[in-house]
């Protein structure tokens, strides 16, 4: 099939190729660019169980694999959330941040940082207020006449609220403990990766 022939919206077999191996190549270079330098090939070894020292061993298998493992789920679980969303306000341009739901969760989770709640608190917290924002949007912008777009624009709207709360908590937070995790973990730190 020649490049007339194929269907909109299709890609070619070759970026399809290329598509699948680019995460693979991007993996094995994360897992040897770092603080310290660990050879592609030192990498591969580590991997397929082969003898290299210890501290290669170390950084490879306990500190950058398990965070690399993380990273793909949580581009995996974003790109399905983003699908989700457009499906189900039925606009493209529905995605967790548009509607709200990144602002929403952020909020949850400096909130249930700054209230002192453990890792399983804080991801709760963080649900518990994406859903509440989920459901401010919906209510603000699925009114009886209203077209989809209103949607995206509650959302901004919805976003922006939570935006300047999480800006409140963050004021409020002890700068010496508080503060700095509620940064990383805004900033989507992989630090506490472990198997």
């Amino acid at each position: 099939m020649n490049r007339a022939e194929r269907l909109p919206g299709s890609i070619a077999p070759g970026w399809k190729l290329a598509l699948f191996f680019l995460p693979i190549f991007t993996a094995l270079l994360s897992l040897a660019v770092g603080r310290m330098y660990v050879p592609v090939l030192n990498v591969v070894r580590a991997l397929a169980g082969a003898a290299v020292d210890e501290k290669t061993r170390i950084v490879v298998m306990t500190i950058r694999l398990p965070r690399v493992l993380l990273a793909l789920l949580a581009g995996a679980g974003l790109s399905a959330a983003g699908v989700s969303f457009q499906s189900l306000f039925s606009n493209p341009l529905a995605t967790p941040d548009t509607l709200g739901v990144a602002s929403g969760a952020s909020f949850g989770a400096a909130l249930g940082i700054l209230a002192g709640f453990g890792l399983v608190g804080v991801q709760l917290s963080a649900l518990a207020c994406g859903a509440l924002a989920v459901v401010l949007t919906g209510v603000a912008g699925l009114g009886a006449g209203k077209g989809g777009a209103t949607v995206v624009l509650s959302g901004i709207m919805v976003g922006s609220l939570f935006s300047a709360l999480v800006s409140l908590v963050k004021y409020v937070a002890d700068t010496e403990t508080q503060l700095p995790a509620i940064t990383y973990w805004l900033m989507g730190s992989l630090s506490g990766a472990k198997f």
